[in-house]
């Protein structure tokens, strides 16, 4: 299993080191999403250059294309795509979760249907670990149910019942599968819940039974208001027990971030820093900005003065607006490129500010500065 160590703390705010197969991650951790073994406008070089040593790809959509055959004939994900570092890979389960009208969920697995041409699959907690095998994912999600925010208590609770079944199943298998070849990547389980504490501590019991290397927090940010969040965050990440690594799948605005590193969460992963950029938003300082405003026009500063990306070295608001007005591509690729990097420099800084005991004052420092983000 990984090895997980804590370095150093601040009240609830830590930091620490995961070792993996493809090198070691300084944590709290931000990951870039690369939904189909890409990140999109970006090459893998790109994000060597910002110092990203992990990625995350979708069991799901590449179940479906390319197909595991074609990335186990090429070895794995990381000759398929060239990239380096690490691959965390989602079991699909919230792709399941937001095709609701194209599924059906029984104690075997999902039956469901692509959104790519309506044929059917069955994916099973076994096969969801199987395929995340033949991609040589350094940590694997197992399968699980999310329950969106509105859905009833004796619904979650079925839904964390069965998701605790499958994970039984997938740590099963998982362990077949590394005791019968050369695959060490590590498994995590997910606690669902809901917006029920009582049900966030029975799921959470439940998973942590099962012993993974890691625990991730699903069924967050999935529509509840950002003070729901807050609260249930915090209550289920204090059930975790201390010595693994915990995760908190899609969230990416700076004080969703800030928030759940104060409550000890380690890890954390969204696509809203490459979407913002391909829709002409960046992330600053003093809070988002819309590069293709008309009172850019004419202003030759950079997006952020504060920043030290190449884009804010290089290209000013006024030239980054004609692109984007030009359709030209390499306003995404410039825009996508400095929200990642103003999101890795962001928890760098956040790492460094535990390490010497002021976590906090960084962090409400930078909030006040920052007026809001994108989906806050």
């Amino acid at each position: 299993m990984g090895l997980f160590t804590v370095t150093h703390r601040d009240r609830g705010a830590r930091a620490g080191e995961l070792e993996l197969p493809h090198g070691k991650l300084a944590t709290p951790v931000f990951m870039p999403v690369g939904t189909h073994a890409t990140v999109k406008a970006l090459s893998n070089g790109d994000l060597e250059e910002i110092g990203f040593k992990i990625i995350l790809s979708n069991t799901y959509h590449l179940y479906l294309r390319p197909g595991t055959g074609v990335i186990g004939a090429a070895g794995g994900l990381r000759r398929f795509t060239g990239w380096g570092g690490n691959f965390l890979t989602d079991s699909g389960g919230f792709q399941i979760f937001s095709l609701a009208p194209f599924r059906r969920i029984t104690e075997e697995g999902a039956l469901f249907r692509s959104h790519i041409d309506g044929s059917s699959h069955f994916l099973s907690p076994e096969k969801a670990v199987d395929i995340q095998t033949t991609l040589e994912s350094d940590i694997q999600m197992a399968l699980d149910i999310c329950t969106g925010w509105g859905t009833p208590a004796g619904e979650t609770a079925q839904a964390l019942e069965l998701t605790a079944r499958w994970l039984e199943r997938a740590r099963l298998q998982w362990d077949r599968r590394r005791d019968e070849g050369s695959f060490r990547g590590l498994l995590f389980g997910i606690v669902q819940g809901g917006f029920f504490p009582d049900l966030r501590r029975r799921s959470a019991e439940l998973t942590i039974a099962q012993d993974t290397p890691g625990i991730a927090l699903g069924g967050l940010s999935v529509g509840e208001p950002p003070g729901v969040f807050a609260e249930i965050l915090a209550h289920t990440a204090a059930l975790l027990p201390d010595g693994k690594p915990r995760y908190v799948m899609g969230i990416g605005t700076p004080r969703y971030i800030l928030g759940a590193i104060a409550n000890g969460v380690d890890m954390f992963d969204c696509v809203a820093p490459t979407r913002e950029g391909r829709n002409g938003r960046a992330y600053t300082r003093r809070g988002p900005l819309s590069v293709k405003k008309a009172e850019h026009l004419t202003d030759f500063s950079p997006i952020d003065e504060e920043c030290g990306c190449k884009v804010c070295r290089t290209y000013s608001r006024a030239y980054l607006r004609h692109l984007f007005k030009a359709q030209e591509i390499l306003c995404s690729m410039l825009l996508s490129y400095h929200n990642l990097y103003f999101l890795h420099d962001l928890v760098g800084k956040a790492r460094d500010a535990i390490a010497a005991g002021r976590f906090h004052s960084f962090s409400e420092e930078f909030l006040s500065a920052y007026q809001g983000g994108a989906g806050e």
